[in-house]
């Protein structure tokens, strides 16, 4: 590359990136913020409904509730102590008042509000911050909920929220003080809370299930038991009525408006309990922090402006369009799947602006080498020869419930005592090379890995997605992950280390899934019967010489294109009920035999039992399930007539 060359695509880069941060640096005054607000309504417009696990249920003084209860605002109290009476009878978690009961007003009617709450379970007030004229100077004061409701036992909560110029509130407040928090907190909740800095919209206006005031107050109008269990918000969601227009706000635009969905006004009531539905799901938008925005764009202008050298400004205009692109797809990639905010409008306008100064720049230089050339070559060459010349001069991711689930157990066969012999980097060494084999092997068959435990891995089947063939994706795993112990075991031998065998244990049926935990540290795990068997199942490996044991309730639900070969009936550790144990086989005539001898076996028929284990034994001489059963067999004749035996072997007598 000549001098020249090189001088132009720098010039080039830095007339990029100078232009992208001044259109950045423009993105961040208030009609920038602004359109990037809008571009934030648009993704939540277009995410928008989400789900919410989230029990909550808005009880809203509306229109239809002015006209049936025939009241004026604001109610008598004793209105909203029988309120708060029936959602109580009903079942209600917890009550939330966005209404500021600041003033008193007659003994009875606030002595009827305190009663009921103090016989209620969890009862948050509003607060708010209200601005005082101070003159030369602008005072906040805190809005309180009388003493004597807080006596009874309900908690203040800031119902504070920082609306945009716009009038759209997407900030999530601060603090732990907020409705939201003091509504978790009395509901024991002790999760992280909301993550990001905006608040998630789970839809427009009326997502969250709403009822009317009445309609909760009244008896008959909603089915027994609607609230049990449920948050519910009572607040205003009406502006109309002549009694509100004199009260405190509490009605916001809708960020909604722009995908043409819903009301253009979000009451606050809603708000509140969408920022209560993100701190109970762990819910809200975190903003991608503006250095990491910046290093973005400028890379990009970078890339492009060097690109833009060497292609057709046809084709370098498509670069730039295809960078816009590709911004705005990885901003909604990130909005949409992992709830981070990447600001588009400032990179796409960024990126604009260095693709129209890369342009021009190009332009300018196309012309300058157009002039050079023609100088040069003007008296030489004919003017087409110099035309041609001029034209060519030389792309760029608690709850629990019971399911039908297969488990498994893994464990390394002598580990324990591997470990004893090697250094702790050697140990660390072997674990991982084993995990990372292993784990794929599990996930490419739909498993769960549950957990590591040492040198053993549990995994399962069947959750947290249902999956009716779970037992034949397990034990297809299984056969796969003993086929990748070859190359690993070749793997560590390379290295100096000692190979390692695996047993596995499967067991199908009923267990408890889900975040199982304390309060402070929870895994989404399996408990039950069925994960102590398939545990007791990979330790029986053992007794039979095999790599894989699987139950009966595992093997019933198997295709037939699954071969197994049943080996015998054992009772595990701590169980009375015997369990019939598999293990895969290819092999028809060990199969055969294997299930002829343990039938005639379970039926006293020595001699025919003896038969097929010879025949097998002639086969595979040192088969140890074989060998064992054979024993049994032995032992079993030798009984004198009449004697007690089971069939079944017990395996913590091994």
């Amino acid at each position: 590359m000549s001098a020249t060359a090189s001088r132009e695509r720098l010039a080039g880069v830095a007339a990029a990136l100078a232009a992208a941060l001044a259109l950045w640096l423009l993105s961040l005054t208030p009609g920038g913020r602004l359109a990037e607000a809008k571009a934030f309504d648009l993704f939540t417009t277009l995410a928008a409904p989400r789900a919410s696990a989230a029990p909550i249920v808005i009880v809203a003084v509306d229109e239809p509730t002015f006209q049936e209860l025939r009241l004026q605002w604001p109610f008598p109290r004793s209105m909203h102590a029988r309120l708060l009476e029936r959602l109580q009878a009903d079942g209600a978690a917890a009550v939330g008042f966005d209404v500021v009961f600041a003033e008193p007003t007659t003994p009875a009617e606030d002595g009827a509000f305190a009663r009921a709450i103090a016989n209620s379970r969890a009862v948050a007030l509003a607060s708010a911050r209200e601005m005082l004229d101070g003159g030369n100077a602008t005072m906040w004061t805190e809005v309180q909920p009388l003493p004597e409701l807080l006596a009874a036992g309900a908690v203040a909560g800031d119902i504070g929220v920082r609306p945009d110029a716009d009038y759209v509130v997407r900030q999530r407040p601060e603090g732990g003080e907020t409705m939201a928090a003091q509504l978790a907190g009395r509901l024991g909740a002790t999760a992280a809370g909301p993550r990001g800095e905006l608040i998630e919209y789970l839809g427009p206006r009326g997502t969250i299930d709403t009822r009317s005031y009445y309609q909760a107050v009244l008896p008959g109008l909603l089915p027994p038991g609607f609230f049990s269990g449920k948050i519910v918000l009572v607040g205003r969601t009406s502006r109309s009525a002549a009694d509100l227009r004199q009260a405190r706000s509490d009605m916001f635009n809708s960020p909604f408006v722009l995908g043409g969905q819903g009301d253009s006004a979000f009451p606050g009531v809603e708000i509140q309990a969408t920022l209560l539905a993100n701190r109970l799901q762990g819910g809200g938008v975190v903003a991608v922090a503006p250095q990491w925005r910046l290093a973005l764009v400028l890379g990009l202008a970078a890339l492009l402006a060097l690109a833009s050298a060497s292609l057709h400004p046809a084709l370098a205009a498509g670069a730039s369009a295809a960078a816009a692109a590709g911004v705005v797809v990885l901003s909604w990639s990130l909005f949409a799947g992992a709830r981070w905010w990447l600001p588009p409008v400032g990179p796409v306008a960024a990126l604009a602006a260095a693709a129209a100064a890369t342009g021009l720049l190009h332009f300018v230089s196309v012309r300058r080498r157009s002039r050079r050339m023609r100088g040069l070559f003007a008296q030489y060459v004919p003017a087409e020869v110099v035309a041609q010349l001029v034209e060519q001069p030389g792309l760029v991711r608690l709850g629990g419930e019971a399911r039908e689930v297969t488990v498994m157990f893994t464990d390394l066969a002598g580990f324990t005592g591997l470990s004893e012999r090697l250094s702790a980097e050697q140990t660390v060494e072997v674990l991982t090379a084993y995990f990372n084999a292993m784990t794929p092997v599990i996930h490419r068959h739909g498993g769960t890995v549950d957990k590591y435990i040492g040198d053993a891995i549990m995994a399962f089947w069947g959750a947290p997605l249902p999956d009716p063939a779970h037992a034949e994706h397990a034990v297809r795993a299984a056969i796969e992950m003993q086929e990748a112990m070859h190359p690993l075991a070749g793997e560590l031998g390379e290295r100096g280390l000692p190979p390692i065998t695996m047993r596995i244990g499967l067991h199908s049926g009923t267990a408890v899934v889900g975040n199982v935990g304390s309060d402070l540290r929870f895994s989404y795990t399996a408990v039950g019967d069925t994960v102590n068997l398939a545990a007791r199942l990979e330790g029986a490996n053992k007794a039979f010489g095999t790599g894989i044991l699987l139950s009966d309730a595992t093997a019933a639900r198997l295709p037939p294109g699954l071969p197994l070969r049943v080996l015998d009936v054992v009772v595990v550790k701590g169980k009375s009920e015997p369990v019939r144990v598999f293990t895969p086989c290819d092999d028809d005539e060990l199969r055969e035999h294997s299930a002829a001898a343990l039938a005639a076996f379970g039926a006293g028929r020595w001699q025919q039992a003896q038969e097929h284990l010879q025949a097998l034994l002639r086969r595979e001489p040192r088969d140890p399930a074989a060998l064992r059963l054979l024993e049994r067999v032995d032992q079993a004749r030798a009984l004198p007539a009449g004697a007690d035996w089971s069939p079944a072997l017990a395996l913590d007598k091994l």
